[in-house]
């Protein structure tokens, strides 16, 4: 919301010149500087105090943003780095024309891009055509077939965040229209404040899928659910093992914001986690083993 709280805008960055109604992005820890307090009118969007971040060598201040390759756009907040993809995320399924689609290197360009390679037999279907896919997709299904058009779901993406309100995504083709769209829905690996170290029993070394003990409601942007929940959590190990999402499933949850506003998100909700060495490094988070995908869940 801006400074007056009566419009949503895009948050300034930092660096970018602000105001008392175009305010900075206080998620990344940024504050309007009027250098002077007989000076209200325009300001510098600049990093509270924070831990700086260690990344390739290099140390960045919070609230920072670096490329850190051709690739991925980075910023600094207070020790952790989060990453955004700079590369093109279009995505085509695959198809009679294109049913073996495949990423390549192209010589002189930074990101990757899908081409079509015919199957090894020889099919009726025409040329190849590019295409372009980001995550890996369920294999067509007859019984999905309606009205001339093969219903096909990617599976949901590993959720953004390891801990604390994050985002997962998936692709499909289901709606009335038959084109590909991208759906999201919340997730919440676990809450960041959580100690499940502590209920580790005596001779195990992993806690993996705790419930809590008392309902609790979800928070998102200032908004809460209008109901109570006993969500399971994914654990935490003691012998450097991670606790990832395994089999999950998606149910509409209703926020209501301190506006008076009501609105519903589809959310993630764990049945079972896996504990694994498939862990990111420090700062790391473009490790793929990391980012499995979850099974069981094609709501």
């Amino acid at each position: 919301m801006d400074g007056c709280s009566c419009c949503k805008v895009c948050a300034k960055q930092i660096g970018e010149l602000c105001t008392e109604n175009d305010i900075c992005d206080h998620h990344k820890g940024l504050f309007c500087d009027f250098g002077s307090p007989m000076n209200r009118r325009i300001g510098v969007c600049t990093a509270k105090e924070g831990s700086p971040c260690i990344f390739g060598g290099m140390v960045y201040r919070s609230g920072e943003s670096f490329q850190n390759s051709c690739k991925y756009q980075c910023t600094c907040l207070d020790g952790g780095v989060g990453c955004v993809p700079l590369c093109s995320i279009d995505v085509r399924l695959p198809s009679p024309d294109c049913p073996m689609p495949r990423r390549v290197k192209v010589p002189g360009k930074c990101c990757e891009e899908w081409v079509c390679d015919l199957p090894r037999q020889q099919t009726m279907v025409g040329p190849a055509l590019a295409a372009y896919r980001e995550e890996a997709t369920y294999g067509p299904d007859p019984s999905m077939m309606r009205a001339n058009c093969l219903v096909q779901t990617t599976e949901w993406s590993a959720c953004s965040k390891t801990c604390g309100m994050g985002i997962s995504t998936r692709v499909t083709n289901d709606n009335r229209q038959c084109r590909l769209e991208k759906q999201t829905r919340l997730c919440l690996v676990r809450p960041c404040e959580s100690q499940m170290e502590e209920s580790i029993k005596k001779g195990k070394k992993c806690i993996r899928t705790p419930r809590i003990s008392k309902p609790m409601k979800f928070e998102f942007s200032s908004c809460t659910t209008t109901k109570t929940y006993r969500p399971k959590f994914c654990g935490v190990c003691t012998d450097g093992r991670c606790c990832t999402p395994h089999r999950t499933t998606t149910l509409p949850v209703e926020f209501k914001c301190p506006d008076g506003e009501v609105m519903k998100k589809k959310m993630m909700f764990i049945k079972s986690c896996a504990c694994h060495y498939n862990c990111p490094g420090e700062n790391d988070i473009f490790q793929s083993m990391y980012y499995k995908k979850m099974l069981g869940d094609m709501a």
